[in-house]
C-alpha cells in the first residue's frame, strides 16, 4: 500500500512530462509537413544532392 504513495505521483509526473513534450512539438510545428517525408523517401540520394527532384532528366 505504501508503494502507491510513490507510484501515483511518479506516474502523474511522467504523464505531465509527456504532455509538455507533446505540446512543445505542436508549438514548434513538428507535425505540419505530413507529406514531405513520405515523398522524400522515394527520391534517390543523387537526385537530392544535384537538386534534380523530378525524374524528367533520366
Amino acid at each position: 500500500m505504501n508503494v502507491l504513495f510513490v507510484l501515483i505521483p511518479a506516474s502523474l509526473f511522467l504523464s505531465g512530462l509527456g504532455l509538455c513534450a507533446f505540446l512543445w512539438t505542436v508549438k514548434n510545428m513538428q507535425y505540419d509537413d505530413t507529406e514531405g517525408s513520405s515523398a522524400r523517401i522515394l527520391l534517390d540520394e543523387e537526385d537530392l544532392q544535384h537538386g534534380n527532384a523530378d525524374d524528367t532528366g533520366r
